[in-house]
């Protein structure tokens, strides 16, 4: 029986807030609306739960909310007789500004529109079927990671700006500025002034504590070093910048080190995936990308029945708007900002080691787009096999797609070779 034809008891409209949530909640065949708030307590909404239960005996109640993920979607969505319906929030705005063009918001006028949602529309929304415990656990570790790359990344931009106003050099001389070569060095050494009094032999020191085997390299920084000459001598910018880069880089290595244990816990988990084969077989996925492939598509089979819904979900899809003999095509706003980074990342990562993809990228540029386009471009096509292997549990065959190109007469065999 599908989510549409179960008989419900009820339907709620819950808005969730920070001190108070407030509910709407419709018997079936009633057109009674009982309003009521609860507290920003597990306990108030534990009750709130077993008091539905009793009311309604346990039968299948909808309830309407405005997220996906997050406390109030932990708490309720493993209550047996609750079918939970996530609502956009773009959807539940538009209503809003269409109901209430005054602009007005208050919480129980938005749980009254979720449960209006609920209601009218439920045919156009799906409900929330949680992935088993291992594969939501890599969903939630691999965001995490790449909020703790985010991280990095925002603190080592900061590093790369401060050192530009006083110690440009430093950015020519380590390369990556959040290795622990770079981090350690520049915490002890964090202006060319400080590092001009420092001896040889030091300097070396430190190189052979990071395990550096470059020693003609190192030969070289010294010399660079001796020849070196001050961007400024400013005492104030001096004094400024170096305790800020300092600061900067005591906080890089411990991001580094927190990303290599979500790097080892994600790792761990995927190998038992049962899908870490099918997911790993993908050219360029690699082990930071595959879990991430896992994680987008999941592990129940029914979530998506066409590649285009995970193309629009994760924004790869464009939006083509019409009005009257105009058109604009131009790409999704509305989409998880994760999904699109997952498979952006990958496509560009599956250039170099898929032969087909290469070729269609190339093509891409020939026709005048730029590099970005041309790789949603082709995570676009990856989507469809990804969906494809996913749907029939198959592990991707580069040497049997080739042959379907092949078959197909696609443009993209007159470019390729036999894999090997």
């Amino acid at each position: 029986m599908s989510n549409q034809n179960i008989e419900l008891a009820a339907f709620v409209g819950l808005d969730w807030a920070d001190q108070q949530h407030a509910v709407c909640v419709q018997e079936a065949g009633s057109n009674r609306r009982d309003k009521s708030t609860l507290d920003q307590t597990p306990e108030a909404l534990h009750a709130w739960i077993q008091e539905l239960r009793n009311r309604f005996g346990g039968k299948p109640v909808a309830v309407a909310v405005e997220q996906s993920r997050g406390a109030l979607i932990y708490a309720l969505m493993h209550v047996e007789f609750l079918h939970i319906y996530p609502v956009n929030p773009q959807m539940l705005a538009k209503l809003r500004q269409a109901f209430h063009p005054s602009g007005a918001k208050d919480d129980p006028r938005d749980a009254d529109l979720l449960l209006e949602v609920l209601l009218t529309h439920r045919h156009h929304l799906r409900v929330l079927v949680p992935d088993d415990v291992l594969t939501r656990s890599i969903q939630l570790l691999t965001e995490g990671r790449r909020k703790l790359v985010d991280e990095r990344t925002a603190l080592t931009n900061q590093l790369t700006a401060a050192l530009k106003s006083y110690f440009p050099q430093a950015l020519d001389w380590f390369g990556d500025l959040h290795s622990p070569r770079a981090c350690a060095f520049l915490h002890r050494w964090p202006s060319l002034q400080r590092l001009k009094g420092a001896t040889p032999s030091s300097i070396r020191k430190l190189y052979q504590a990071q395990k550096y085997r470059g020693q003609d390299k190192l030969e070289q920084l010294l010399q660079d070093i001796l020849k070196a000459r001050p961007l400024t001598e400013d005492e104030a910018v001096l004094l400024a910048e170096t305790m800020m880069v300092q600061a900067l880089v005591k906080q890089i290595p411990s991001l580094t080190e927190s990303i290599e244990d979500y790097d080892q816990q994600i790792a761990a988990l995927f190998k038992k995936h049962d899908d870490s084969t099918l997911f790993g077989s993908f050219p360029g996925a690699g082990s930071t990308l595959a879990p991430r492939l896992l994680a987008a598509f999941g592990s129940d089979r029914n979530r998506f029945e066409f590649a285009a819904q995970i193309q629009e979900l994760s924004g790869i899809a464009p939006v083509t708007e019409k009005s009257g003999k105009s058109c604009w095509v131009h790409w999704r706003l509305a989409c998880s900002k994760f999904l699109r980074q997952s498979f952006h990342e990958f496509a560009a990562q599956s250039i170099p080691h898929s032969n087909w993809a290469r070729a269609y990228y190339n093509q891409q540029k020939q026709r005048g787009k730029s590099h970005h386009a041309a790789v949603r471009a082709l995570a676009y096509k990856w989507i469809r096999i990804i969906f494809r292997c996913w749907k029939t549990r198959t592990p991707y065959d580069e040497a049997r797609y080739w042959k379907s190109l092949q078959l197909r007469g696609s443009s993209l065999a007159a470019a390729l070779q036999p894999a090997e």
